[in-house]
């Protein structure tokens, strides 16, 4: 099975604040994400991380090593904090800024940016994170209308990863309900 993710925040005690998050701590914010990844993620998965795993985490080996499956990181711009203390050969299958991937039924961008344009939009999908649940950007409404713009971010799945069926599910209905007064 094959899981996205992006923005865990892990150890970020503000971003339960500024993403209006349902947790009273940071301890409690880490064991629910553990506890709803390892709910799904069996150690054979494949896990894409599309950025933003960790900041201001003062132990990311001891949530990392707790994490099952196959991690891929893609590279967010909170991840250069952490990064540099981690053996990630140890605990990631690749860690790369961007990436280009097919499941066999599908092509994928993954970037932790989103883009308004990569190789083969027509024919492909894009697959970002770093926008949490935001709508309030210029770009929220050209992003709104592309039905192949897919936000991994763990505000808009339950704190769960999620598999490509439950991304693209969870993106209809959050568009849908953040796009008012948009032509979607």
């Amino acid at each position: 099975m094959i899981y996205f993710t992006a923005d865990t925040h892990f150890g970020h005690k503000n971003i339960i604040r500024s993403c209006g998050r349902p947790f009273q701590d940071v301890e409690e914010m880490n064991e629910v994400l553990i506890e709803r990844w390892n709910e799904r993620v069996k150690e054979q998965d494949k896990v894409y991380i599309i950025g933003d795993m960790f900041f201001l985490c003062k132990n990311p080996e001891g949530i990392l090593g707790r994490l099952r499956g196959k991690k891929h990181l893609i590279i967010g711009n909170h991840d250069d904090s952490w990064m540099g203390k981690v053996d990630l050969s140890r605990y990631f299958i690749g860690v790369d800024y961007y990436l280009e991937i097919t499941d066999g039924a599908r092509k994928m961008t993954l970037c932790h940016y989103p883009l308004l344009t990569w190789k083969s939009p027509r024919r492909s999908y894009m697959v970002h994170g770093h926008i949490h649940a935001g709508t309030d950007a210029d770009f929220w409404p050209l992003l709104c209308v592309r039905e192949n713009v897919l936000n991994a971010g763990v505000d808009i799945h339950d704190f769960y990863p999620v598999t490509w069926e439950e991304l693209e599910e969870n993106n209809r209905i959050f568009k849908r309900e953040h796009g008012r007064g948009l032509d979607i």
